[in-house]
């Protein structure tokens, strides 16, 4: 089906970006795979092509375009090329990070941090979830306690992805423990402060390329000046952003899943059985119709939430609709596929054996299934 909603500069991002990502990162995609961690120096190559930034101010170093089709166009190329674990750190940077600095800052936080945002310089994270709480941000445990021009922040984050590359890192913590929401408050973690420390990065199924890390605080004196908002409204700031960082994943889902099917195409008309094609046998025909019917109509959804978004029309449960039924549909479409392949989409030198074992985070990440349902169904007066 033909999209509608990109224009000509978008279609040249995307050119100009699957060059870079052909260059820069597919040959490089095995071996950050094995190291765990995509260098440093990627982020800074991206800024300077102007990856990276695109909704921060011209004058600060930004694309100065506050619209999120060229979100969009990164985070579908980066799935298009089969590196969707290489390039998550800089969808997260882009599209989950971003938007805090740009909506919260004060005057000087924005000239302090956005330059190296948009160059690539300053490497950003998030970090809310922490051990033993999972989806329930209200009974967090890390706390920043008031002491002259300092927060003292003390606890651990678990599952924080550019963990180790991050240099600020926006951190959910209990300015009030007496609390729960309204005791929430952001405060930004910058690399180098004493007393925050990087656990291990993690091991996981997949995803392999993206650095994962559990990040622990001891007595970390903080610049009260590092507060993003006010205090108390930490939980409104994340509630405010959510809608953004769950399509983005809804997005990276069904690119995900297109990618799948058109390896599978590829497979399915070269490999035989019995004579033939493995594409030609009735089964593999209807398999595939149904796979490229379904990405189609998640397509056509993703698109009308983009848009929404940039309307600043897009609902929490619109956001939640779109993540957990595009992630669900990026789980079985690339299960479906690997199918398709037989003992060969077992093995790991084939893009689908990744793209099977990257799939499985996205249903818990940023928002479980079962949370994003509980969200529709509560619209629903529930």
């Amino acid at each position: 089906m033909n999209r509608t909603l990109f224009d000509a500069e978008h279609e040249a991002l995307r050119s100009s970006f699957r060059s870079w990502l052909e260059k820069e990162v597919v040959p490089h995609k095995e071996e950050w795979d094995a190291a765990g961690i995509v260098p440093r120096d990627v982020f800074a190559d991206a800024g300077r092509h102007g990856f990276l930034g695109m909704s921060v101010p011209e004058d600060l170093g930004g694309g100065g375009q506050p619209d999120f089709r060229y979100n969009l166009v990164i985070g579908e190329e980066v799935q298009a090329v089969g590196a969707g674990a290489a390039g998550l750190g800089l969808t997260l940077h882009n599209d989950i990070c971003l938007p805090y600095f740009l909506r919260y800052c004060t005057d000087e936080q924005r000239r302090r941090w956005l330059p190296g945002i948009a160059s690539g310089e300053l490497i950003t994270a998030i970090a809310m979830t922490e051990p033993g709480i999972g989806s329930d941000l209200a009974s967090m445990s890390t706390t920043a306690r008031r002491d002259g021009d300092c927060y003292v922040v003390n606890g651990s984050k678990t599952f924080i992805t550019n963990g180790i590359n991050a240099d600020l890192v926006i951190t959910a913590v209990k300015t009030d423990p007496t609390q729960k929401h309204k005791g929430m408050s952001l405060i930004v973690l910058e690399r180098g402060l004493a007393g925050f420390e990087r656990g291990r990065n993690l091991e996981k199924i997949g995803q392999h390329a993206q650095d994962t890390a559990e990040l622990f605080f001891t007595d970390v004196a903080v610049p009260v000046a590092n507060l993003l908002g006010r205090e108390g409204e930490g939980f409104r700031q994340l509630v405010a952003n959510l809608p953004q960082e769950r399509l983005s994943i809804a997005a990276s889902g069904v690119a995900a899943a297109r990618a799948a099917l058109g390896w599978t195409l590829d497979y399915v008309k070269q490999r035989t059985a019995f004579g033939q094609p493995v594409g030609s046998f009735q089964n593999s025909k209807f398999v595939l119709a149904e796979v490229a019917t379904e990405i189609e109509v998640g397509q056509a959804f993703v698109d009308r939430c983009v848009m929404a978004l940039n309307d600043e029309t897009l609902t929490v449960e619109e956001a939640a609709m779109a993540k957990w039924w595009c992630t669900e549909l990026q789980k079985r479409v690339v299960d479906r596929c690997l199918q398709l392949f037989g003992g060969y989409g077992y093995m790991t030198e084939y893009p689908i054996a990744r793209a099977y074992l990257d799939a499985r985070i996205t249903t818990i990440y940023g928002g479980t299934t079962e949370i994003m349902k509980e969200i529709v169904g509560r619209s629903l007066g529930l």
